[in-house]
């Protein structure tokens, strides 16, 4: 918690600030702009903070995981992009800080490519959310709003 609110972290791996306008036929024509309004929108209506970081770069992305560990988050929703087949690094970040997660991808993984079916991420997350299009964004703040419990802050 931060301010008495209940506190999530937004993150979007690689190519994610291109929702909207990368192969909109699969993810939408929703941009991140969009979607980062829509969830600070929410996130007054809950009563919430809501905090979101995007990178390219999977130690940026572990940086900002890291930093939540003492920022008070009390739950991340994370769309790790390409690096959901890859990253061990990132997942290695997620158990390390022991904050509850949520993994959110906009398209549906499992209708693609078979070495997309594979998540270094899904059998640690509390929830995942696939192929609800920018809507999950939604689904996965309220979740973590309304379900996770407060964390006390580590240092």
């Amino acid at each position: 918690m931060r301010n008495g609110k209940k506190t999530v972290l937004v993150i979007n791996g690689p190519n994610l600030n291109l929702l909207g306008t990368r192969e909109p036929h699969l993810y939408g024509h929703e941009t991140l702009k969009d979607v980062e309004s829509a969830g600070a929108k929410q996130g007054e209506d809950l009563n919430a903070n809501v905090d979101f970081f995007q990178s390219n770069w999977e130690g940026a992305i572990i940086d900002r995981i890291q930093e939540a560990r003492g920022d008070g988050t009390d739950g991340i929703v994370i769309n790790p992009g390409g690096f959901t087949h890859t990253s061990v690094a990132i997942r290695d970040a997620l158990l390390g800080v022991s904050i509850p997660f949520i993994e959110l991808h906009v398209a549906n993984i499992h209708a693609r490519e078979d070495w997309r079916h594979h998540s270094y991420f899904s059998d640690k997350a509390k929830a995942i959310i696939v192929g609800c299009g920018a809507a999950g964004y939604e689904y996965g703040i309220a979740h973590v709003v309304k379900k996770f419990p407060d964390r006390e802050n580590v240092a």
